[in-house]
């Protein structure tokens, strides 16, 4: 069985989950002539399930971030195909970036860290990959009196009906992979 749509370093073997992912991608490419084209060059690096509240799970499909454009062209058409596949899941589509640490005298390095490899903006760009159909339009971070954080993240309202039973599950991939707590919010209409 040939896994067109997996990338993994040499040696690597790829898990039960990614093997079904790649096996839905293919049916898609298949099956569908409209999406044939844009979903040839789409690959994936990893796929994780997350748990959300009530049982119900969350698929994470990283691609590499130089294919993300090509994902975002196609994305909202294969998560729905996705979605009607694994029933019992949601499907979330997010860039594999690293991070660099900050260099110290032990590790210094050559070369300066490039901006893009710090831990804050790489957990702001998983924070815009995850809602990726809508924007932010605004965010707040909250200071508890025991210290603990939590980010008021406000989505575009006009996106309302169509997120509005996958917010809770933007939280939980969000708390998993940066593990911060986040709570998503459609801001209120304000009549002048």
């Amino acid at each position: 069985m040939a896994t067109t749509h997996i990338l993994k370093r040499e040696g690597i073997l790829p898990t039960e989950t990614e093997l079904l992912v790649d096996r839905a991608l293919q049916d898609l490419e298949s099956h569908s002539p409209e999406l044939k084209k844009d979903l040839r060059p789409i690959q994936i690096t990893a796929v994780k399930e997350v748990d959300v509240s009530a049982g119900r799970k969350a698929l994470v499909i990283f691609v590499p971030v130089p294919l993300l454009k090509a994902v975002h062209k196609v994305q909202q058409r294969v998560t729905r195909e996705l979605e009607k596949k694994f029933s019992d899941r949601q499907v979330l589509f997010v860039a594999q970036r690293r991070i660099i640490r900050k260099p110290a005298r032990i590790n210094r390095a050559k070369q300066p860290r490039p901006m893009s490899r710090t831990m804050a903006v790489v957990h702001d760009k998983i924070l815009d990959d995850l809602v990726y159909p809508t924007e932010i339009t605004g965010k707040r971070t909250r200071v508890k009196v025991d210290g603990s954080k939590v980010i008021k993240v406000f989505l575009d309202s006009k996106d309302a009906t169509s997120l509005e039973y996958k917010l809770d599950t933007f939280s939980a991939v969000y708390k998993r992979l940066t593990s911060k707590d986040v709570v998503f919010e459609f801001p209120a209409e304000q009549a002048f």
